[in-house]
């Protein structure tokens, strides 16, 4: 079992997840000038609040569009769980094929909703993650990434509505009575809610179009439930669908997070330049592990053999 953590705009959703189900997902606040001690004190209430000891984690994981805490974050989750956390980023492996102008600028929540998407359901698919924006992402019928969408989020949308016009007032976003308004706030709710089913239900015919053939739809985020159920066009719900992806890229990536103890070569050999080895020592300060990428002249090289005594 880990801990998976997404830092989004608004949330940072977090939850404890292995290869059969997720334990819990719980909601904090995305706040800025969080120190790392408020987050470390944040993530153990919760995991207490489930009953789950952090000795009894394997590990963690992170994915983030926020990056002036993402280092804030993975620090407090090692605070707690006293093992390393891998944050989703260039040289993580995730086994996703992204046939983008620039895959490395393709965020790392859509990155683990692809890798869920792809081992859960059926392609060609496209996947909805309604959060503070809106994102589409498209995956062919060889399960390559191929692109998506991004428009304003619901709540993007309603603020912009009540901040604009002075005759409205802020509303939460409860099912309205009926799809007619009767009075402002019933057809504000029905305008905000209707008109976000009504998108993603557009959104899929002209894609299904698009592409040329039937598409499996996922919808997931923080506001899919409340707009889900509106929509004309068959959608699977699936909330958890993000950690289940962290998960997996987690898999992918244990051999490299902790194959061996202080002071040793960690690296495999077939993934970096030859003569180039990946050391990890530990400071005596705080006990943090610490990377370094060197460069061996030909007489240490020499030394090193036969490999087998320093693996």
């Amino acid at each position: 079992m880990i801990l998976a953590i997404d830092i989004g705009n608004t949330n940072i959703v977090l939850g404890c997840v292995d290869d059969n189900k997720t334990y819990f997902i719980e909601r904090l606040s995305t706040i800025k000038t969080k120190m790392e001690l408020e987050y470390a004190i944040d993530i153990k209430m919760v995991l207490d609040i489930h009953g789950i000891k952090p000795e009894k984690l394997e590990g963690a994981i992170i994915s983030s569009v926020v990056p002036q805490i993402t280092y804030v974050v993975k620090e407090a989750a090692e605070k707690i769980l006293k093992k390393e956390t891998l944050v989703i980023g260039p040289g993580v492996k995730n086994g996703l094929n992204i046939l983008m102008d620039n895959p490395a600028q393709l965020g790392s929540d859509l990155v683990a909703n692809a890798v869920a998407g792809i081992a859960e359901y059926k392609a060609p698919m496209m996947i909805f993650d309604l959060g503070t924006a809106t994102t589409v992402s498209v995956i062919d019928e060889k399960k390559n990434y191929i692109g998506g969408m991004i428009y304003p989020g619901v709540n993007i949308s309603l603020n912009a509505l009540t901040e604009n016009a002075s005759q409205l007032q802020g509303i939460g976003l409860e099912a309205p009575k009926r799809i007619v308004g009767k009075n402002t706030i019933e057809c504000m709710k029905s305008g905000v809610l209707y008109s976000s089913a009504a998108a993603i239900d557009g959104i899929i015919d002209r894609i299904e179009e698009a592409i040329g053939q039937p598409m499996t739809a996922i919808a997931t985020g923080g506001l899919s439930k409340k707009i889900v159920p509106y929509c004309k066009r068959e959608v699977i719900l699936d909330d958890d669908l993000l950690l289940k992806g962290l998960a997996i890229i987690y898999k992918k990536n244990r051999k490299d997070l902790f194959p061996c103890k202080n002071n040793k070569f960690i690296a495999n050999s077939k993934t970096l330049v030859p003569n180039y080895r990946i050391v990890r020592g530990v400071t005596a300060a705080n006990g943090r592990s610490v990377f370094h990428c060197l460069q061996l002249r030909p007489a240490f090289l020499h030394a090193l053999k036969p490999r087998k005594k320093y693996v």
